[in-house]
């Protein structure tokens, strides 16, 4: 068994719609999606096995790249995107024009002003956490890739980084980004971001 623990997460490319609050809302990739993740990916064939968000703008994707890398496909519900309550399906643009003081308070504490109907951000980064360190367990010593979302990712972030829950609307994750996280074996040793949304060997 290898010392490290290698994750790349690759955001989802562009849905259809475009850019909107996007939690629970499944749309499919737009044509443009498709050929971000593609590209994104290439040719890179490391990967020991593929982890996906259910929602199929992760799904389809780390599905078509399963098969065609001959490679385990592990679908896991935990790793969805946070639930943005009233604001699914709707533009930053549209919450701004209707509630843009709710929107702000949002952007700088999402713990103190949560979205009303939401997930709320303490108990996101509670779920990805645990989702994280099963992930980890489960495919220790290996090489594998996390087709998720943008929330999600953030959350890793910050978990990684020792950030204030507060703060992770700081971090961009754009359509069809990666991000490589490297972990020890030893629990004692730090673990390491080698990238954020950079490119494959």
């Amino acid at each position: 068994m290898n010392e490290f623990t290698v994750v790349d997460l690759l955001r989802h490319g562009e849905p259809n719609g475009g850019q909107k609050f996007r939690g629970a809302v499944d749309d499919p990739l737009s044509e443009h999606g498709w050929e971000q993740m593609r590209t994104a990916v290439g040719d890179y064939r490391e990967w020991e096995a593929i982890i996906s968000s259910p929602l199929i703008r992760c799904a389809a994707f780390a599905q078509e790249l399963a098969e065609r890398l001959d490679c385990p496909l592990h679908i896991v519900p935990v790793f969805t995107e946070i639930s943005f309550g009233v604001w699914e399906g709707r533009s930053v643009a549209e919450v701004h024009e209707t509630d843009p003081r709710a929107l702000g308070q949002f952007w700088r504490d999402p713990v103190a002003y949560p979205i009303p109907g939401g997930e709320p951000v303490v108990d996101f980064d509670r779920r990805i956490s645990q989702a994280w360190e099963a992930l980890l367990e489960e495919y220790r010593g290996r090489h594998v890739l996390l087709v998720t979302h943008g929330g999600v990712i953030r959350m890793v972030l910050r978990q990684l980084l020792d950030m204030p829950i507060r703060r992770i609307w700081r971090m961009e994750a754009p359509f069809a980004s990666l991000t490589r996280m490297r972990v020890h074996r030893d629990p004692e040793s730090e673990p390491h971001l080698v990238f954020h949304n950079g490119r494959l060997a």
